[in-house]
């Protein structure tokens, strides 16, 4: 098996090749942009954390061409205002079913299935890992999620799962040197 070395460890040839097409990065939220754990407050206040990297990865990918999207079953004002932030292009909250969504995404932005990456870590991102050019999983996903999943990342959601995506496609494009002045 023919491997490409990256700063997250040798990948497939073949798998490697697949981040190359990427036009457009699809992500669940919680248990992806974050470590998947809610904090309430005492008046009800919904409280997460997002890592620095993920950020800086996302205005670098977006910086590099490649579109940038969130389709996630919760919907929370956090959420809106860390993803404005980032400059992330299409905000779908509040989704129960996540592949109208995606199907919107494809038919806006007139792309097809290949051309997308999707990373999720639990059973409702099942649907959207199977169906996108790449599925990703991060680490610590819902083994029913990685057994379906194109590519697992080595970092866990919450803990630059998102940075690896981001990177591994601007690695593959050719584009890795933009990843650098962006402010999170």
């Amino acid at each position: 098996m023919e491997c490409v070395n990256t700063w997250y460890g040798d990948i497939d040839k073949s798998l490697f090749s697949r981040f190359s097409e990427i036009k457009l990065l699809v992500l669940d939220v919680d248990g992806v942009f974050s470590d998947g754990r809610i904090y309430l407050g005492n008046d009800g206040e919904e409280l997460k954390a997002f890592h620095t990297r993920d950020g800086f990865g996302m205005k670098a990918l977006k910086k590099s061409g490649v579109e940038t999207a969130v389709i996630t079953g919760r919907t929370s004002r956090i959420v809106e205002h860390r993803m404005e932030h980032l400059d992330v292009g299409h905000i779908y909250q509040g989704q129960n079913d996540k592949t109208a969504a995606f199907n919107e995404l494809l038919k806006k932005l007139n792309l097809s299935t290949d051309q997308v990456a999707y990373v999720g870590d639990d059973t409702p991102d099942l649907a959207l890992i199977k169906v996108a050019g790449l599925g990703i999983a991060v680490q610590d996903a819902h083994a029913s999620v990685q057994q379906q999943a194109d590519y697992i990342t080595r970092c866990h959601g919450g803990y630059g799962a998102v940075r690896e995506v981001c990177d591994l496609i601007m690695l593959s494009q050719g584009q890795l040197h933009l990843a650098t002045g962006a402010s999170v």
